[in-house]
Formats: C-alpha cells, sequence, structure tokens
C-alpha cells in the first residue's frame, strides 16, 4: 500500500509541475500589460516601466516562474494586482466558501444517485429505470447556468422561499447558511447526478449477471443479503473512480454558479482574475484547483485500492 501511495503521489506532483507551467505562460501570452492596467491608460509611460520593475516583470520568463513557483510552494503565492494585497488570505477564504458549496453539492448528488442507479439497476427494462435514467440525462445536459436561472425565477422571485444570492448574512447561524447554499447547489446536483447514477446503475447490472451472484443465489443465500454482501461492493467501485473525476466539473460548474448567484468563491475569484488581468491571482487559483483535484482523485484511488486488492498490486509490479 505504501508503494501504492508514493507512485501515485509521485504521478500527481509531476502533474501539478506540468499544471504549473501551463499556467505561468498561457498567463504572458495573455493579452495586455498589468503594470499598464493597475495605472490606467493615462499613465506615464515612465511610470509604467517603474511598476513593472517593481512587480519583477521586466525580468526574463524563466526568472519569473521560479520567483513565483519557489514562493508558491512556501506558501507565499505573491499579491493580488487588483486587491493590493497578499493572494494568500484571499485565496484561502474563497477556497472556504466554494468548499462549503462543493461539500453541499456532493452530500446531497452522492448517496442520492447511487441509489438511484441501484433501484434502477434493480428494476432493468421497467417504468421506474426508464424514468430515472431520463430524468438523469436530462439534468445532465442542462448547463448550469439556465437551470440556475430557471430556480431563480421558480423558487427566488416567484414562490420567494429561497433567497437570491447565495452569501449569508455575517454571523448567520449554520441552518440559515445552508438555506442560501440550497438554491446554487441544485444545478451542480443537477449536473452530477446523471454521471453517477448512470455509473452506478451499469455496475450494479454487471454485478447482479456476474457469476458468483448466481453462485451465491443458488446456495440459497437471500436477495437483499446477497446485494448487500456481493453486489454492492463490486457494483461501487467504478462509481468511485466516477465521483472523483466528477470533481473537475464541479470546479468548472463552480465558476458559473457562483457568478450567477454573486457567491465569492473560488470561480468567482478565477474569473474576476482573468478578466482584470490579475495574473498572479489568475495562476494561484487556478493551480489551488489543480491541487484539490489531486487530491481528491489521490484519496479516490487510496479508496479504490482498498476495496480492490488487486489494483494497487498491479500497479506496483
Amino acid at each position: 500500500m505504501i508503494a501504492f501511495i508514493l507512485k501515485r503521489l509521485g504521478l500527481a506532483l509531476i502533474t501539478l509541475w506540468i499544471l504549473s507551467l501551463i499556467v505561468f505562460f498561457a498567463g504572458q501570452v495573455l493579452p495586455g500589460d498589468p503594470a499598464r492596467a493597475i495605472l490606467g491608460p493615462l499613465a506615464a509611460q515612465q511610470a509604467v516601466d517603474a511598476l513593472r520593475h517593481q512587480l519583477g516583470l521586466d525580468q526574463s520568463i524563466w526568472s519569473q516562474y521560479w520567483h513565483w513557483i519557489s514562493h508558491f510552494v512556501q506558501g507565499h503565492p505573491g499579491t493580488s494586482y487588483q486587491y493590493q494585497s497578499a493572494i494568500g488570505p484571499i485565496l484561502t477564504s474563497a477556497l472556504g466558501r466554494s468548499l462549503k458549496l462543493a461539500v453541499l453539492a456532493f452530500i446531497i448528488v452522492v448517496p442520492l444517485s447511487i441509489f438511484a442507479g441501484i433501484v434502477a439497476a434493480l428494476n432493468v427494462g421497467r417504468p421506474i429505470d426508464r424514468a430515472i435514467s431520463v430524468l438523469g440525462l436530462s439534468g445532465t445536459t442542462v448547463p448550469e447556468f439556465v437551470s440556475g436561472i430557471i430556480l431563480i425565477l421558480i423558487f427566488a422571485v416567484g414562490l420567494s422561499i429561497l433567497p437570491v444570492s447565495a452569501q449569508a448574512p455575517t454571523g448567520a447561524s449554520f441552518l440559515t447558511q445552508i438555506k442560501y447554499l440550497i438554491l446554487p447547489a441544485i444545478p451542480l446536483v443537477l449536473i452530477l447526478f446523471g454521471y453517477i447514477m448512470r455509473m452506478a446503475r451499469a455496475g450494479t447490472v454487471e454485478a447482479l449477471e456476474s457469476d458468483y451472484a448466481r453462485t451465491a443465489t443458488l446456495k440459497g443465500l437471500p436477495r437483499g443479503v446477497m446485494i448487500r454482501r456481493h453486489v454492492l461492493r463490486n457494483s461501487l467501485l467504478p462509481t468511485i473512480t466516477v465521483i472523483a473525476t466528477q470533481t473537475g466539473y464541479l470546479i468548472g460548474g463552480l465558476v458559473v454558479v457562483e457568478t450567477l448567484f454573486r457567491y465569492p468563491g473560488l470561480g468567482q475569484l478565477v474569473a474576476q482574475a482573468a478578466t482584470n488581468k490579475d495574473f498572479p491571482m489568475l495562476e494561484a487559483g487556478v493551480l489551488t484547483i489543480g491541487l484539490v483535484y489531486m487530491l481528491v482523485t489521490l484519496i479516490a484511488d487510496i479508496v479504490f485500492s482498498l476495496l480492490n486488492p488487486r489494483i494497487r498490486l498491479s500497479a506496483v509490479e
């Protein structure tokens, strides 16, 4: 297990390093001069050149990259051009708010989609199976901004039972914060439900048709016991991987949802940094998203290997 984790961790670190190169050099080729954007179009060129020197923008590309990545690893991602303050506290606060919304969406969608997938698999070809499949496919094909606008019109404007904004007042209780986050969490749930449900359904159908399931049935094991002991453990293995990979889609959805519901999370912060040419904030935000994605997939790999020892044995051979 230790060798398996070290191998996965090494691959993740290499991926993060490649991502840091892509993010940094992509920021360098984006149009616009950060110094000119900070000082404004009417600023004298001498002042712009002085600010570029102060920010280190007149150094070589590799010197700028090394300065940025070395400080990022040490926990100092730099100074924001837009806010003129350290990026670390701003990024940490935004990440915490985004994680709060993402965790709520996952708490809702994971058990719901797995349960729906199992119910559909146990009723293959029946109306309930078709209804669940159509519902999941419909939710997946509707973009977050479309479903979000519809939800706002129905529940916030029409019925006035949920707030339009996702940001709860300062000092709000836990239940009040949940009330503010329910509406923006639903578009994320609709997108993820179809993917996870279909994978849980396919895995359960395959497990039900397997030899070990038929053998357990022929031995006289009750169907409920057979499903709990033999089917679910094997059918949910692919589902764990899908749940981890959906983190990438969830982060992309957060950008849209946070902008739509005026929620000051990491997605909105990255979108604003790109709009305002705040390259240090943009680079730090994207790399932080990659770090979160790496941790989630690493945890999924560990859980997957614990449930299926053949995976980790083959990975270290």
